[in-house]
């Protein structure tokens, strides 16, 4: 209904405000008796030399009478719309249950790089949120209709990996994680809390891991086997997180693979000009016009930075996917990395500069403040989801009567629901607090919540004989039947929103207000035997298809039962 005030405004607006304006200026009503929508007339009193107020009833007079409204009042300036309640929910329900409510049909290629870990310490708190920002993302983008490719760059070389190994090669002792029992990507994190407990004590630990590396360099082959063994743990266990946590990536990266190239890369910027050679023989770009600096690209030893591999891999992004936008999910920590980058591309006349994006992401904190991963004070991804399972164990086992496989299975998958709905309802920018307790929580701004919401819906529906194929309203509607109604029709808007923003929270917000709506509908208006039964089954039943896409949007099983 929205977009036809719109519509009939834009007409009436021609040459005056465009369709985007009209839609930005449109307001809900603080009160229904004000109307479902209203136009404030204030803006175009300047254009058209007139006041508000005249400029209001003459449009009224223009508009009225409409099929699509009640009535259309002009009241202190103000336009507003009451529309048809029997044509309007007819419409809105017909479109939710249809095939693709809310989806766009577009061609273009997006690539979205995100999670991209060390291998020398398991995926931990700040992965989780950098996973559930890209996988919800990528759904939010290829539900706008575009061709989404997932990809992530394993950061597997380098003297960071060597301190695993080192503590390792010294005091491993020939163990595995299968002789331990642990996670393996655990096993080899805690060899890198190893390192840095001993290297604090003993700084010439630091000397070896840098020789390490060097030998790792030059190809010894001892170095090397041991960097495939430990590197290989570390895969497999994020592989199985990443399993856990419901993501996948279609192509994936290796530093070790692809550190070398970038180097023609920049010799070729050295022959046109655009870097240059200092006296100490490092290879620079000077950046200071743009306020960025004097950026060092190769050392006076002719290794590279880490910027020169992020060049070439985005040039082969974009050759290998003919992506029309290249995205980075990555904390706001490296912002002015991702500014350099763009503004080399730039410099070398590369049309990749133009499509790539950082979509930068606060950080996570706990309520006992920040983690630190050399510290071994980081929260581990996988026991925080195991927490989080047990925190919602009891809960499940408070409410329901179930045997252990059901209680684990309805567990994990609320406690992924807590998880990630807690690091997207806030918007991605902003630094944010987790507390599991908090977001386990089945009321309240919480994924249970809207699982909740959902399994209520789906038993409502599993005891009705048939959802009606045609609306069969009439009469009067309440206040409850019309507030949610108004909230399905905003979905598509709330979707197109999100990924024009690439904001997850927008999605999150939206569902829990239409979940916060159906449940106010659940308490004042009965379902099953009630006079306007059949209506009722078929709002509830737009609900529950509404709210499923917003739970994939956001990376969340829908459950049928809680």
């Amino acid at each position: 209904m929205k977009e036809t005030i719109i519509q009939l405004l834009a007409s009436e607006f021609a040459g005056s405000l465009s369709a985007d304006d009209i839609g930005r200026l449109l307001e809900i009503p603080p009160s229904p008796e004000m109307g479902d929508y209203a136009f404030p007339c204030f803006t175009l009193a300047r254009v058209l030399r007139k006041s508000p107020v005249t400029i209001a009833e003459e449009l009224m007079k223009k508009i009225m009478p409409n099929e699509a409204f009640e009535k259309i009042t002009a009241m202190s300036g103000y336009l507003n719309f009451f529309v048809d309640k029997n044509q309007f929910a007819a419409s809105v329900l017909s479109r939710a249950l249809a095939e693709g409510y809310g989806r766009n049909k577009t061609t273009a290629t997006v690539v979205v790089e995100f999670a991209s870990p060390n291998t020398n310490k398991p995926l931990h708190l700040g992965h989780l949120r950098n996973m559930s920002i890209g996988e919800s993302i990528a759904r939010i983008l290829q539900f706008r209709g575009n061709n989404v490719v997932r990809t992530s760059i394993n950061n597997d070389r380098g003297v960071h990996i060597c301190k695993s190994m080192l503590a390792y090669r010294k005091e491993g002792g020939g163990a595995t994680p299968q002789s331990t029992g642990k996670k393996s990507d655990h096993f080899v994190g805690d060899y890198y809390v190893l390192f840095s407990r001993n290297a604090a004590a003993d700084p010439s630990w630091n000397d070896q891991a840098r020789q390490m590396l060097r030998q790792w360099e030059a190809g010894d082959e001892q170095v090397r086997e041991l960097w495939k063994t430990m590197n290989g743990w570390a895969l497999d266990g994020f592989r199985r997180t990443y399993a856990l946590f419901g993501i996948h990536f279609d192509k994936e990266y290796f530093e070790s693979d692809i550190y070398t190239f970038g180097k023609e890369i920049i010799r070729e910027g050295l022959e046109r000009g655009v870097f240059f050679r200092r006296d100490d023989g490092a290879t620079v770009v000077d950046l200071e016009a743009e306020k960025l600096g004097t950026k060092v690209l190769l050392r006076p030893d002719g290794t590279s930075v880490y910027i020169v591999q992020d060049l070439y891999l985005a040039v082969l992004k974009h050759d290998e996917f003919a992506c029309d936008r290249s995205l980075y999910v990555v904390g706001n920590e490296q912002e002015f990395h991702f500014s350099v980058l763009k503004t080399i591309l730039k410099k070398l006349g590369s049309p990749v500069a133009e499509k790539i994006h950082h979509l930068s992401y606060g950080m996570v904190e706990l309520p006992e403040g920040k983690m630190k991963s050399r510290e071994g004070t980081v929260v581990d991804a996988d026991d925080l989801i195991n927490e989080t399972k047990n925190l919602a164990a009891e809960e499940v086992g408070s409410r329901y009567r179930l045997d252990d496989a059901e209680t684990g299975q309805r567990s994990l998958a609320i406690a992924l629901a807590a998880i990630k709905y807690q690091l997207l309802r806030v918007d991605i920018g902003k630094t944010m607090l987790f507390d599991p307790k908090k977001a386990i929580s089945f009321e309240g701004d919480t994924g249970p919540y809207l699982l909740y919401s959902y399994a209520r819906a789906s038993s409502i529906l599993r005891k009705a004989p048939a959802v009606p194929s045609a609306i069969a309203a009439g009469g009067d509607f309440n206040g409850s039947e019309i507030a949610l109604i108004k909230q399905l029709d905003r979905f598509p808007e709330a979707a197109a929103f999100a990924g024009d923003k690439l904001s997850p929270s927008i999605i999150a917000n939206y569902g829990f207000g239409l979940a916060q709506a159906f449940n106010e509908f659940y308490h004042a208006s009965p379902v099953i035997g009630s006079d306007r039964e059949q209506f009722r089954l078929r709002l509830v039943a737009a609900f529950r298809a509404v709210l499923k896409n917003c739970l994939w949007l956001l990376g969340i099983e829908a459950i049928e039962e809680m």
